[in-house]
């Protein structure tokens, strides 16, 4: 089976550079399966989410296809770390509570995972997906970004990147779903923190791969102008969007 790493040749500007997610998101989650014994966090990366998964389950296997990643996830005495794949788990039948994916579904092969998280689930345990679009700052920052991710770098994002356009609404999801809240992720950050985030986009990877060009050159100047002061802290903020469900069987 094929993995599609996007991420493994800049690991270690991933862990740096991406954003934490609010407790909020895990207060949620952990109100979706009847029992908090373990959690499953499906192509952990870096183990972004793992941690805060294992303040709310007794225990957490985390798992991704990357080496690479997984070689920078933060240790956590309730958190095992397991290099797989999101379709070939390894984890007993009915052994798992919750299934999570964070910022990584639309990468997976949907029908093999789906037949995957119904056999790991035991009975009552549930499946959250999440994942979050551009980030959003000032009007004047926005439409910079919004140029850098749809005309600079936009021919190279891969496909899959279309399910997160569409805001996960399309993604295909044949479970019985519940209502999700509307949340944010926010950061505070100046502009030091702010421009390397684009680095860790698996468009600008592929646009340097292919060009040889950084295409932060092209607007990062613009991007300062439009901040302001370097070093003035702004609220930095990401869109969530989120699905939710149990097995309909």
């Amino acid at each position: 089976m094929s993995f599609k790493d996007h991420f493994s040749g800049h690991a270690a500007v991933y862990a740096s550079f991406r954003p934490s997610y609010p407790p909020a998101l895990f207060d949620f989650i952990a109100s979706l399966p009847a029992r908090h014994g373990l959690a499953w966090d499906c192509a952990t990366g870096n183990g972004q989410a793992a941690g805060g998964l294992a303040e709310r389950f007794e225990r957490v296997i985390a798992t991704d296809g990357s080496a690479e990643q997984l070689a920078l996830a933060v240790p956590h005495p309730k958190v095992e770390y397991r290099q797989a794949l999101a379709e070939q788990s390894g984890l007993d039948a009915g052994s798992v509570d919750l299934v999570s994916v964070a910022t990584a579904l639309h990468w997976f092969d949907f029908d093999r995972f789906y037949v995957e998280v119904e056999r790991v689930l035991a009975p009552g345990g549930a499946l959250v997906v999440w994942a979050y679009n551009l980030i959003r700052v000032i009007p004047e920052v926005d439409v910079l970004t919004d140029r850098l991710a749809r005309q600079i770098v936009g021919p190279y994002w891969p496909p899959e990147r279309r399910w997160v356009d569409e805001d996960y609404r399309t993604l295909p999801f044949p479970f019985a779903e519940v209502p999700v809240p509307e949340l944010w992720i926010e950061e505070e950050w100046d502009f030091s923190r702010f421009i390397p985030y684009f680095t860790t986009w698996s468009a600008t990877a592929r646009y340097r791969k292919a060009t040889g060009h950084d295409p932060l050159e092209d607007i990062g100047e613009e991007m300062e102008s439009a901040w302001g002061d370097p070093a003035q802290v702004r609220t930095v903020r990401w869109p969530v969007m989120m699905r939710a469900g149990y097995p309909r069987s």
